[in-house]
């Protein structure tokens, strides 16, 4: 009598059930990846070889295949949650020894480096002094809280509409302070090298039809002549018929003034070519110039190319590091290590590293999670039948055990 096919199919199931058990304990494991229970037949060495006759002695565990299937997307409230949807693994490094997880459960640690639940450290690209992305090998990132730099203003752009039915002034009555003296004006704020703001006012005196005389002003004074001087204009606009694109002199307007805070002198460049003058009331259609003060990080996002985007309180964004991905010829070989990371193997292959969205690699969803790939509803019946397949074998034995005691009854 031989209990062999009845035990190894016991065995066998009861594996099946340890398996399917993991899988449904980990349904609510952000990343985790279910398995599945491979089996194999098991037949005795024979000294006559294969045949008709051969008996099979029953089976066995042959692998527990990891099932790296898409898991559902789900939004969160924490900014530093990434979820990737595709191909790749997040690369952690815990004291330089590199892991791999699915697991974008992230928050940043006192010093500033993006960390998971076991302070295992992101890796990815760093930045340079010059605020580009630093794309030689993956390092540990670190979300500098630092300041953002002021940029000096350089030059300002201004479109506006000069009402041609002004009436014609002296340029010789020009006073900054009386508004009888000159036609229109406009102001505009602008930054020093230590991001103090300056005020740029621009005032448009119309000496003859089509002629406007431009005149500035820096923070209240005239910034090409000291009053009561006959006043200078900066610049000249001459309209045509079409009262579009004016003739100006000089062609590349320039103011210089200095700052009484410990700045560098501020030069800025006046560019009004785009306005114009047509039979309506003076408007300032747009006005911008090109520095900013120093802002203080106030939030940060991470973009499906992984580019880390930092938002200022000065209005401006800077990028502060790139998230990379690794992914693998053979994910299946990859040895689990517990705690929703895996190890690169001999068999897995080396890791290919590179940014999300390219190649292999899946995209980046900040703000979001990827659910465990566990489908509970077939995990629940992939349970009925391993249930069945055991009081099965159960059976096997327990047959074999009544042939065996008719036997042993025989007188």
């Amino acid at each position: 009598m031989s209990f062999q096919q009845g035990l190894s199919g016991l065995n066998a199931a009861s594996k099946n059930l340890e398996v399917i058990g993991n899988n449904v304990s980990n349904s609510n494991t952000v990343g985790f990846k279910s398995s599945r229970a491979e089996f194999a037949d098991v037949y005795a060495n024979s000294l006559t070889g294969s045949g008709s006759s051969q008996i099979g002695i029953g089976t066995k565990i042959s692998t527990v295949q990891q099932q790296f299937t898409q898991g559902n997307v789900t939004s969160t409230n924490n900014p530093l949650d990434i979820a990737i949807n595709g191909g790749g693994y997040y690369r952690m490094s815990n004291n330089g020894s590199i892991t791999y997880s699915r697991n974008g459960q992230f928050q940043m640690d006192k010093l500033g480096y993006i960390v998971d639940s076991n302070n295992k450290r992101l890796t990815g690209y760093g930045v340079t002094s010059a605020g580009a992305l630093d794309k030689g090998a993956p390092s540990e990132l670190n979300i500098s809280t630092a300041d953002l730099v002021p940029k000096v203003s350089t030059s300002v752009t201004g479109l506006f509409n000069l009402d041609s039915r002004s009436p014609v002034k002296s340029l010789a009555a020009f006073n900054a302070t009386d508004p009888t003296t000159y036609t229109s004006s406009s102001a505009v704020s602008v930054f020093d090298s230590l991001g103090n703001s300056h005020t740029v006012q621009s005032f448009f005196v119309k000496t003859a039809p089509g002629t406007w005389d431009m005149l500035t002003t820096a923070d209240g004074a005239t910034t090409n002549y000291t009053p009561p001087a006959t006043p200078v204009a900066t610049a000249q606009m001459v309209f045509s018929g079409t009262g579009t694109t004016p003739t100006i002199t000089p062609a590349s307007p320039s103011i210089t003034f200095p700052v009484t805070t410990g700045a560098t002198s501020v030069t800025i460049a006046l560019d009004y070519r785009k306005s114009t003058q047509f039979g309506s009331s003076f408007s300032v259609n747009s006005m911008s110039q090109d520095g900013y003060t120093s802002g203080r990080l106030s939030g940060f996002n991470t973009g499906s190319d992984g580019v880390i985007t930092g938002r200022y309180t000065n209005g401006q964004s800077a990028v502060l590091g790139q998230v990379v991905l690794a992914n693998f010829v053979n994910p299946n070989g990859l040895q689990s290590l517990g705690n929703n990371s895996w190890a690169e193997s001999s068999t897995s292959g080396a890791p290919l590293v590179g940014v999300p969205d390219s190649g292999s690699m899946g995209v980046l969803q900040s703000s979001a999670v990827e659910d465990s790939n566990v489908d509970l509803t077939a995990e629940l019946v992939n349970m009925i039948t391993a249930q069945r397949v055991y009081q099965a074998n159960a059976q096997t034995i327990k047959t074999q055990d009544q042939v065996l005691q008719t036997l042993v009854n025989l007188r």
